[in-house]
């Protein structure tokens, strides 16, 4: 049965970039798959504390000792781990913050490294391995070959390493719409047609990755 997981992390609401486009997706997603499931999670609104050493040092013991986890902490990472696991589709909003990912974010990945979802040395797939993952972002300026700020791009490298490593790079797509700056900065006025092109190729993207 396919499942969406939806994911957003931007700190903004209604006016944010990402949360316009993920809603989008997963509008057209599930007009195309009426009876799949469907689980959302805001990062941004409900973002998940970071790891403690003592969560940390729990999941990584392969004896499940907690450690002196909280029976709260159990649950939350158990039902996080519980959401990638259902999931077929996994889309996230993810805004870039100074050039890389919101810390939401980093909480909720530090949440599924683990033993149990780590690609052991050699190995091709693993638990996660599989999924549809379509990771959607906007950022304020461009990292495009051949621009000022080629190479600061610190967002898709790292999500693209750290999502390998847990078996979710099989079918991982970026989605970006760059330049969203352009349309309330006025030093940026004169790319504003450039960010326009950017968004509306994002859409056109997304569109056809929801079949």
């Amino acid at each position: 049965m396919p499942h969406l997981l939806h994911i957003d992390t931007s700190i903004r609401s209604g006016e944010s970039v990402t949360r316009q486009l993920t809603a989008e997706f997963v509008t057209q997603w599930r007009q195309n798959h009426p009876d799949a499931g469907y689980t959302y999670r805001d990062l941004g609104a409900e973002p998940i504390p970071h790891i403690t050493h003592e969560v940390r040092e729990w999941l990584f013991d392969p004896t499940g000792d907690l450690h002196g986890v909280t029976p709260e902490e159990q649950a939350l990472t158990e039902a996080l781990h519980a959401e990638v696991r259902e999931a077929t589709t996994i889309v996230l909003g993810v805004p870039m913050y100074n050039y890389t990912i919101p810390s939401s974010v980093k909480s909720w990945i530090d949440r599924l490294v683990t033993p149990a979802h780590m690609l052991p040395p050699g190995a091709e797939s693993g638990a996660l391995s599989g999924k549809n993952v379509i990771v959607v972002t906007a950022r304020g300026g461009s990292y495009a070959p051949g621009t000022p700020r080629e190479g600061w791009d610190y967002q898709e490298p790292y999500l693209k390493a750290v999502l390998g490593a847990i078996g979710l790079a099989d079918n991982l797509k970026f989605v970006h719409a760059e330049l969203t700056f352009a349309a309330i900065v006025p030093a940026m006025a004169q790319l504003k047609p450039l960010g326009e092109k950017s968004l509306a190729d994002a859409r056109e993207t997304l569109r056809k990755l929801a079949l």
